[in-house]
């Protein structure tokens, strides 16, 4: 019988709640590399918006209203990709500043 209560005593006790470990030792490279990535996403998000606005004017020029339609779905999805980064950005900055 007191095998059943130290059984109950280890199923009912709380569970440890360890405060969040920084794997990386605050490792500055690593800092470095996800600053890299974040200016780097928004730095082709800005080149293909800028390609797309020439495609659409090529396509408009040469007649050619299939690259124009390309350049202009490409211009909507350049937009999103900021839009997306833009988001990701202070959920990355927020997640490191909580671990760091």
């Amino acid at each position: 019988m007191s095998h059943l209560f130290t059984m109950l005593d280890v199923l009912t006790a709380p569970l440890p709640n360890p405060a969040p470990v920084d794997p990386t030792g605050g490792s500055a490279g690593v800092s470095l590399l996800l600053g890299y990535i974040k200016w780097g996403a928004l730095g082709i998000c800005g080149a293909v918006a800028l390609a797309s606005g020439g495609y659409m004017a090529w396509g408009s020029v040469s007649d050619r209203p299939e690259a124009q339609h390309r350049g202009k779905r490409a211009l909507l999805v350049s937009g999103l990709g900021v839009i997306a980064t833009a988001l990701a950005i202070p959920v990355i900055n927020s997640v490191t500043a909580a671990v760091g």
